[in-house]
């Protein structure tokens, strides 16, 4: 209850400080902002759905318009200031910054590390050094679940070069699992473990959690356009930030949110909550929960950015100053 009382406070603060700086919305016209989201439209952006259908960003003066994307071109726009903010990686955001991508991580969405190693509960993988010598479906040698894999593997003393990593370029790891092509794979907490479960097909999941720590997606803004846009990026933090609030205590909200958007969703809600369940688990963490969602763990960021330093074909500045990572001016 402190968090949501504390969180329509912010909100208030917004509206008032728009007026007084003139925007967003303070003249009477709104101020558009287009937001990136995943590569697929999901229940997993139950946020932006509600805020979007309860008029919250148009009360704070905003005309918001989604677009789906990968990961990588994302944040490559946002870096263009072709997208104004958008939901990326923080492992994505770390490989930017290193090739002089000029955004930053503005606001925690998952505050634990979506991406895991899943297998069968009888194929005996329970740690990662059961993954030695294993058959393993991943989507690429890129992304989040590539770092994650590499961090989980470095813990048991392995790289990626101890398995047979076999490549699904069209996410089709999970079938693959299913048809026991291959005996573990990646995916996402929320996601391919729910959906096994659910489908009687009991999976063991490792998670890169306890190992190290990593950031997950949040959503990340250009230099350029957090100059000359953050009132109307504050605005719209503060109401996906309301809206998550509302979800994390009544998941259905979120649910009924998904299907006006995606109507097809409406064929399987129960599966579709158990997702949606799961990636609200992702929301919270010890340090969300005493500083509120949204916050961002400069430590952790600290911790995940030396890491990724010690991989190969990754660049991070020596010293890394976290200032070229992070901002927090969005944040309540």
């Amino acid at each position: 209850m402190r968090s949501i009382a504390f969180l329509s406070a912010f909100v208030l603060a917004v509206v008032l400080g728009a007026c007084q700086l003139g925007q967003p919305g303070a003249t009477g016209r709104p101020v558009s902002l287009t937001v990136g989201l995943g590569y697929l439209p999901s229940v997993q952006f139950a946020q932006f759905y509600r805020a979007q259908q309860q008029g919250y960003y148009r009360e704070l003066g905003l005309e918001v318009t989604f677009e789906n994307r990968i990961d990588p071109d994302l944040i490559t726009l946002v870096g263009q200031g072709a997208i104004d903010l958008g939901m990326g990686d923080g492992t994505s955001v770390i490989a930017a910054v290193g090739q002089g991508i000029p955004v930053r991580y503005a606001a925690t969405i998952y505050a634990r590390f979506p991406s895991v190693v899943y297998a069968p509960a009888d194929s005996g993988i329970t740690v990662p050094a059961d993954l030695e010598g294993r058959s393993l479906g991943i989507p690429g040698r890129f992304g989040s679940s590539w770092i994650m894999l590499q961090a989980m593997l470095a813990s048991a003393g392995l790289t990626p070069d101890d398995l047979d990593v076999r490549l699904y370029p069209d996410f089709g790891q999970m079938v693959g699992l299913r048809e026991r092509q291959v005996e573990a794979a990646t995916g996402f907490a929320n996601n391919e473990p729910v959906q096994l479960e659910l489908e009687g097909f009991p999976v063991n999941v490792l998670r890169v959690d306890e190992i190290t720590p990593l950031p997950g997606p949040g959503l990340v803004v250009g230099a350029a356009t957090l100059r000359d846009k953050a009132p109307a990026l504050r605005a719209f933090v503060a109401a996906t930030l309301r809206a998550m609030e509302e979800i994390a205590a009544d998941p259905t909200l979120g649910l009924d949110a998904a299907v006006v958007a995606v109507p097809e969703l409406e064929q399987d809600r129960t599966r579709q909550l158990a997702v949606l369940e799961a990636t609200i688990e992702m929301w919270h963490s010890p340090y969300t929960l005493e500083h509120g969602l949204g916050a961002i763990d400069r430590g952790a960021w600290a911790e995940s950015i030396d890491f990724v330093g010690t991989l190969p074909d990754m660049e991070v500045p020596s010293p890394a100053m976290l200032d070229d990572y992070l901002t927090e001016e969005l944040l309540p």
